[in-house]
Order: C-alpha cells, then sequence, then structure tokens
C-alpha cells in the first residue's frame, strides 16, 4: 500500500534506504521541538500530560527527549492546566477545545520568533518517542525544502512531524475560517511522507491499555 498523494505530496524515503548519508547532512540541522500538551483527554478520562511513566509525567519525558535534538523546546498548555516545573518555555492557548491546529499555530509563531525555521510538532502522549524518528523526517526537510514532514507507516501522524515555522501564519488563516484539524494545513501546503514501518516511537497513548 502506498501512501495518499496530497497538493503536492510524495514519498521522501521508501523503507530500506539507509538514513546514514541524512545523518551526515542534518545532524547540526537547527530544530526547534513544540509540545502539544493542553488536549481534552476524553478516552483517558484524565490529563495526559501530567500522568506517570517511568517515574516522571508524560510531559516531562516529552521535554527531557525532545531537548536532546531540539532548542527551543515550547509547551503548548491549556489555560490553567496544571504542569510540574519544565525546562521549557511554556505557552497557554487563549482558549480551550479549539483542537490541535490553532495550539500548533502558537508554537510555530513562538518558534519563527525565536529565529528557527523547523520545528518538530508533537503530541504529549508519546512516551516512546525517540530523537532517531525526528532525525529520520530532518533530512527530507533539509533537502527537500517541504513544508511539512510526516511519517508514514499505513497512515499520517500530524502530531509527529517536522514543520517549517512559516506556516505559522497560514494555520492562523486557517483557524479564523473555521479550520480544526491538523489536515487542513497538511493538505494546503508541500507536505512529504517518509514511509517506515510501524515504529513504537509513534504510539500515542489514548487509553491505559495502550502503555503495556
Amino acid at each position: 500500500m502506498t501512501p495518499p498523494l496530497c497538493n503536492p505530496c510524495s514519498v521522501a524515503r521508501t523503507l530500506g534506504t539507509s538514513v546514514s548519508a541524512e545523518l551526515d547532512v542534518t545532524t547540526l540541522a537547527p530544530l526547534a521541538a513544540i509540545v502539544l500538551a493542553g488536549g481534552a483527554s476524553r478516552r483517558m478520562g484524565r490529563d495526559k500530560a501530567t500522568m506517570a511513566f517511568n517515574g516522571h509525567t508524560f510531559v516531562e519525558q516529552a521535554v527531557a527527549t525532545l531537548a536532546t535534538r531540539c532548542s527551543p523546546v515550547f509547551v503548548v498548555a491549556a489555560p490553567g492546566q496544571p504542569l510540574p516545573s519544565l525546562t521549557a518555555q511554556v505557552l497557554r492557548d487563549e482558549v480551550r477545545g479549539v483542537g490541535p491546529l490553532l495550539a500548533t499555530a502558537r508554537g510555530l509563531r513562538a518558534a519563527a520568533d525565536a529565529g528557527m525555521e523547523r520545528a518538530f510538532v508533537c503530541a504529549v502522549d508519546m512516551p516512546y518517542l525517540t530523537t532517531d524518528l525526528i532525525e529520520e523526517l530532518v533530512g527530507p526537510s533539509v533537502r527537500l525544502g517541504a513544508s511539512v514532514v510526516l511519517p508514514w507507516d499505513g497512515r499520517d501522524h500530524y502530531l509527529a512531524g517536522v514543520y517549517r515555522t512559516d506556516l505559522a501564519a497560514r494555520a492562523e488563516e486557517l483557524v479564523a475560517a473555521g479550520e480544526r484539524s491538523m489536515r487542513s494545513l497538511v493538505d494546503a501546503v508541500d507536505t512529504q511522507r517518509v514511509v517506515m514501518p510501524e515504529n513504537r516511537a509513534l504510539t500515542n497513548v489514548n487509553v491505559p491499555r495502550d502503555l503495556t
């Protein structure tokens, strides 16, 4: 099965291709990180950002992993959402329940203001995230200059991709037009997909059994 084509959209790297060459040219590529922590967590029944995982909270785990590759790291949280002390810059959504697109726009704007051209955007509920996954996406982003680079393992992972920070204005325009989903942004710009097998690093923990 091949990934769906979009506008314009093609496979950035196929399964089995070595990433060593990509690492040679992208290891030092500057990259910010944006963690979306303000979701409603309806299926979990509690705030996932502060759930415990290996002695830390999900948000602490995400920041610790991302900080080994990305700088600066931004955490976008809901208004009034309690968070532990973090070695990251916390941004607050102005309203609740608007969806990830507005939070992504806020993070991209902050990363652009910090002088960054690219940012890795992820959900807070990815405790198995690795920097290896991030590097696989940075390579095509740098080489191709794509607006977005996503992993594709049979489906798109919108909240595990490398986004150009100059997409902040486009994302804000889409939100103003009533859009709420990340797909509306991805479908509107030059998006490339990296084909890969199922990867535990892409696991989203939506219910307790996802941790087993």
